[in-house]
């Protein structure tokens, strides 16, 4: 058939569910996508990576919602008609029991462009992150992966008895419902009924469970799908080290803006936690669209110093410089570890950053003298910085950098976010945005803010049992989070 005038479908493997799994490639053509057709994911944050305005079209299989195959295959081709590239995001690799192929030869009949991205493939993956190798020396130099899944009317489609006798490690997907009998028949081919075995569930997640059994008791051993059965001598080893992490089985939830918060969800997850983003404030632009701000920068040459009191004026300021040099003789101070760093990408080295991450810690610790400040900051802040500085003799020049604003929040969240394990603040205006729209009745039982300021909001609103972090920034919210987590 001749090819038509199409966009390139891109079969791209999401990984066994950890989003960090996810490969570079596959993150970069998220990104890029005009449409993105996608299974039921077991980490729905991966299309956090897609680009704003994509299309986004769920044809996941799940009980009562079956999707017939050749239904998607259309709307892989229809896509291709009118997008220029088209992801169709898959779990695992598309090409171990992911259909990819019946997908990649309908594109093919229909002249449709499309390219192969392998994914990690939770037959050797979700084994890893139990601490089972697939091949040990001395104990397996070879592994088979199966399905346990009957297709059609087909009785059996795997000679069980052979691959009993062929050795090594058997990897079973799929093959919750059907374990009994694959016991059986694995046993009846001369395997030991004594063979080690290990279903893991939900693997690579913050959840994952791992159940240990012999092949003679997988039948009546509870386990749930989905999960991941290696039957064979290296079932039996446990190089824990994905359970270590201390919010392993923990769900979190954050409130801090959705631009903001990729730093606090990565320092969760590689925790081991499981992240539940409602974000309760957005950053906008100031009302005069930055010219303010503009003219501030333009004259920064006439202040002593500019105090920055969040990273969120970071970037908007420096954006009006024509480099680090239009800084020669103005000092800067910054508001906690976070807001120094993002100043030093501007390569300035921040030359007072006080000790604890408040305003009146660096009313406390600045200079004595006189001369003029710049503080460019939110249009609604707290006055602590301008007043008690404008009292020691300083003249203190106030300029709206931008805007907090409240987002939507979803009202059918409150029942999952009621049910989480911990929920952090990281400001009075998540707090207050937050507390006004869910109510404090779908607060879980740990809630943690950044300091002591967010802390006074949640008591306003009659949150008595807070915890706070000791050192007011993120790492300090997260080592708060964990330890309180882990009593």
């Amino acid at each position: 058939m001749a090819e038509i005038d199409a966009g390139t479908v891109y079969l791209v493997g999401a990984g066994p569910g950890d989003p960090g799994l996810l490969t570079v490639r596959g993150k970069e053509l998220l990104s890029e996508a005009d449409v993105v057709v996608f299974d039921y994911l077991s980490d729905d944050s991966l299309l956090e990576f897609c680009k704003d305005g994509a299309h986004l079209v769920d044809v996941g299989k799940r009980p009562g919602r079956p999707v017939p195959q050749n239904e998607i295959n259309e709307v892989l081709i229809r896509s291709a008609a009118s997008a220029r590239i088209i992801v169709r995001l898959k779990g695992g690799d598309p090409f171990v029991f992911g259909r990819g192929g019946e997908e990649a030869l309908a594109l093919m009949e229909a002249g449709i462009p499309f390219e192969i991205v392998p994914g990690i493939s939770s037959a050797v993956a979700v084994p890893a992150y139990a601490g089972i190798p697939v091949t040990h020396r001395g104990l397996s130099t070879s592994f088979t992966v199966v399905t346990g899944h009957r297709h059609g009317d087909a009785t059996d489609q795997v000679d069980w008895a052979s691959l009993a006798k062929l050795g090594g490690t058997i990897v079973v997907l799929m093959g919750v419902a059907h374990r009994s009998e694959i016991a059986d028949k694995l046993i009846g081919g001369g395997l030991a009924p004594e063979t080690s075995v290990a279903a893991i569930r939900w693997g690579t997640r913050s959840d994952q469970v791992t159940i240990r059994t012999t092949l003679k008791d997988l039948g009546t051993t509870e386990i749930l799908s989905p999960s991941t059965i290696v039957i064979g001598a290296v079932a039996g080893l446990d190089l824990n080290w994905f359970g270590k992490r201390p919010l392993l089985g923990k769900k979190i939830v954050i409130t801090r803006a959705k631009a903001q918060s990729p730093v606090l969800v990565k320092k969760l997850r590689d925790l081991g936690g499981q992240v539940i983003s409602v974000p309760a404030i957005e950053i906008g632009p100031p009302g005069d669209d930055y010219r303010a701000l503009a003219e501030a920068a333009g004259n920064v040459s006439r202040y002593d110093w500019i105090i920055f009191t969040s990273p969120n004026a970071v970037p908007r300021f420096f954006k009006f410089l024509h480099d680090a040099r239009d800084m020669a003789g103005v000092k800067v101070a910054a508001i906690g570890e976070g807001t120094a760093r993002e100043i030093s990408n501007y390569n300035i080295v921040a030359d007072l950053v006080p000790s604890r991450f408040v305003a009146e810690a660096l009313v406390a610790e600045f200079p004595s003298g006189s001369g003029r400040i710049l503080l460019p900051r939110a249009k609604v802040a707290r006055d602590v910085i301008p007043v008690e500085l404008g009292k020691a003799g300083w003249r203190v020049d106030v300029v709206e950098a931008y805007r907090t604003e409240t987002p939507a929040m979803d009202a059918d969240l409150a029942d999952e976010i009621s049910a989480s394990d911990a929920i952090t603040f990281t400001s009075s205006s998540t707090a207050s945005n937050f507390l006004s729209r869910y109510g404090t009745g779908c607060l879980p039982a740990l809630v943690v803010s950044i300091g002591p300021i967010t802390n006074r909001t949640l008591e306003e609103f009659g949150v008595r049992n807070s915890v706070v972090a000791a050192k007011h920034d993120m790492s300090g919210l997260v080592n708060a989070l964990v330890s309180a987590l882990n009593q």
